[in-house]
């Protein structure tokens, strides 16, 4: 199978679509932008397009469109059998007018990574409409949440698979003790989707009944200043380390220390973040979403923020009563649910069926 992906060749969720196809089809790759160096292991670099463009993922992609001819002349090249598109709004657009308009080959899958289909659609009647036409011209497409894939089929999707951007590899799970029950930690972008500043109010209402409660803010974004603010403000500063973008071994450290995982969007799919965290046996506090609610069934084994309400440590203590169960309980649903390759194969398989069942008529 001749299969080329599409999508922001700078970003590691692509990288991690590569290591999983590149050992099972003939991988060719087109990246918005660059390629992250991990690629040149996976795809030679006479199977890459670079288009070097700074796309904007929420719309208003003009310098994609421009090279649009360029994409399309690479295509005929290289004739794949699919046209895997990854974040819809943007390369889905640019692999779907490839084929509309200058004939390029390939039969269109597609895969949502979220805010393109929760997001975007909502800002215009037009990028509604333009998403709807990229999925009915999707052969298959990937959701990686039950809710996600409904909204697909209500925009005009056909075949969804749905299943978590999962885990490469199962951590071990940290041994009894090994966990400080009242660390807490953090890592979604520092940006007012993910909601940070939400999420050092929930910590402060925790920290007035812990007196050991330590708060590890990770990752960066442009309310750092802000939150760093708040946190001096409310006589945390002490108790609150902002500790920027990490390396995976470091993160890895905070989630295996960390009793506590806070992820508090106002949007989102299912996280791989939160997936990491539940595998490495921490307690999951987040947002009340429909993906989330797919993953922790509050009070149980993390909690669900209804609406504007935050957990405080009378709603906590049992989950810290249970934790070490709970820790182990979260470890096994994601060994079982939400390993990546797995799901991969799976996808493949799908695809071969849908190869030799030739084009729908």
């Amino acid at each position: 199978m001749r299969l080329v992906l599409i999508g922001d060749g700078d970003s590691p969720h692509l990288l991690k679509w590569a290591r999983a196809l590149a050992p099972q089809v003939e991988l060719w790759a087109a990246s918005s932008r660059g390629f992250a160096p991990g690629f040149d292991a996976l795809v030679p670099a006479r199977r890459r397009l670079a288009l070097d463009t700074r796309p904007d993922f929420e719309g208003g992609n003009v310098a994609l469109l421009r090279h649009l001819p360029r994409l399309a002349a690479w295509l005929k090249t290289v004739r794949p059998d699919w046209i895997h598109a990854h974040y819809l709004t943007s390369q889905g657009t640019l692999a779907w007018l490839a084929t509309q308009l200058f004939g390029a080959p390939g039969r269109l899958v597609g895969s949502a990574w979220g805010s393109d289909i929760l997001v975007t659609p909502q800002r215009s009647t037009l990028m509604r409409w333009l998403t709807g036409r990229v999925l009915r011209a999707c052969a298959l497409t990937t959701s990686d949440s039950l809710a996600m894939a409904q909204r697909m089929r209500e925009l005009g999707a056909g075949e969804v698979m749905t299943f978590p951007f999962g885990l490469e590899a199962l951590p071990p799970l940290p041994p009894a003790g090994a966990k400080r029950d009242h660390l807490l930690f953090a890592n979604r972008a520092l940006e007012p989707i993910y909601d940070p500043l939400r999420v050092l109010r929930l910590f402060a209402g925790l920290a007035r009944r812990w007196p050991d409660a330590e708060l590890v803010v990770a990752n960066d974004g442009s309310l750092r200043a802000a939150l760093q603010q708040q946190a001096a403000d409310a006589g945390l500063a002490s108790r609150v380390q902002f500790v920027g973008r990490l390396d995976a071994a470091t993160q890895a450290g905070w989630y295996a220390r960390a009793r506590w995982y806070l992820s508090l969007p106002s949007s989102d799919s299912v996280s791989v973040s939160v997936l990491e965290a539940m595998a490495h046996g921490c307690i999951p506090l987040l947002s009340d979403l429909p993906a989330n609610r797919e993953l922790v069934r509050s009070g149980d084994n993390g909690w669900v923020a209804r609406g504007d309400a935050l957990p405080g440590v009378a709603d906590l203590q049992p989950l810290l009563d249970g934790a070490e169960a709970i820790a182990a309980a979260n470890h096994a649903w994601v060994a079982g649910h939400a390993m990546f390759a797995p799901c991969v194969a799976a996808f493949l398989d799908r695809l071969r069926a849908l190869d030799a069942a030739g084009p729908a008529r």
